[in-house]
């Protein structure tokens, strides 16, 4: 779905996930800068948006999540995850309730996959699940803005920022006020640097919420009674997950930002076996080019690594 704001001056579209919004708009570390004093907002009209509502949305949502969503208050934001029956995350929702609707956004094209799954487990439930996709969009707002949220469906209060569900009818209008547009290349780098995990890029078909970090902000530890917490338990209680999640401060003499995929190995073995991936990268206007990648939890906390060619030294994210 294309954004009316790729008509603003300077828009240059992004490309895979990200398609249908602005990458940048021709000044990445101006538009970065401009999100960590508190200006101007981020399209993300490309996110899927769910929306449940019904009498028992939040007790019925609890039985499905890993987060504890049956006394969740209104406009407070919250994640979750859907799991597989093996623990494996499946979907990510960034969720808040007005006290009478549930918002979620997703990530873009996951919304019908997940929309399905929930309509598969209605069954007496008083709840109305909608793809809202087509007529409500996402925009990012940072904290420390003074733009208004008049006009917004929804709002989630965050620590750094607010999302807004916007009509997506009025989402230049609505937008015209907020001032500078940034691209979501910029709403990336400061995402990588709040070690903020995203599904399908630090995620794979294996991935556990231990492995990246989501057990402090999307799973309720003290909550059972939905798919895959056997799992959850099992790691939290008796192991350690067999990845984890570092963030790489990488060599900024080299022009080659690594992409995601790039496989990881130990700077004093650069023709070794690969520990770990890329997962995401970007060029932040304060550190440099800086990454997250996924390793093998064994990995020496304090080993210089090589992502791709660029050596790069490790922040702890997920202990050993």
């Amino acid at each position: 779905m294309k954004s009316p704001l790729l008509a603003l001056s300077g828009a240059v579209p992004a490309e895979g996930t990200d398609e249908g919004v602005a990458a940048h708009y021709g000044d990445l570390f101006r538009e970065q800068r401009n999100l960590s004093r508190g200006t101007g907002f981020v399209d993300l009209s490309h996110r899927g948006v769910i929306t449940v509502t019904g009498a028992d949305r939040l007790s019925w949502l609890h039985l499905l999540v890993t987060q504890h969503v049956s006394a969740l208050p209104p406009q407070q934001a919250t994640e979750a995850l859907v799991l597989s029956p093996n623990g494996h995350v499946e979907h990510a929702l960034y969720l808040v309730d007005d006290g009478t609707t549930l918002w979620a956004h997703v990530e873009p094209g996951t919304q019908q996959a997940l929309v399905g799954y929930l309509e598969s487990m209605k069954f007496l439930y008083r709840v109305e699940v909608t793809d809202a996709t087509a007529d409500y969009a996402v925009v990012h707002l940072p904290a420390g803005s003074t733009a208004s949220a008049e006009g917004a469906a929804a709002v989630r209060e965050l620590p750094y920022g607010r999302d807004l569900f916007l009509p997506r009818a009025r989402l230049a209008e609505l937008t015209a006020g907020y001032g500078p547009a940034a691209g979501v290349w910029a709403y990336e780098a400061l995402r990588i640097e709040g070690h903020r995990p995203r599904l399908g890029f630090e995620t794979d078909h294996r991935t556990i919420p231990h492995e990246v970090d989501w057990l402090s902000t999307a799973v309720h530890l003290q909550k059972g009674c939905y798919r895959g917490q056997e799992t959850v338990a099992r790691v939290h209680n008796l192991g350690r997950p067999p990845r984890r999640l570092v963030f790489l401060h990488l060599d900024g003499t080299e022009e080659v930002l690594p992409p995601h995929g790039t496989p990881v190995r130990l700077a004093s073995d650069p023709e070794g076996r690969a520990l770990g991936i890329v997962t995401s990268s970007a060029r932040h206007h304060e550190l440099g080019p800086i990454a997250l990648a996924v390793v093998k939890r064994n990995v020496p906390v304090d080993a210089v690594l090589l992502a791709g060619t660029v050596p790069g030294t490790q922040d702890v994210i997920v202990p050993q």
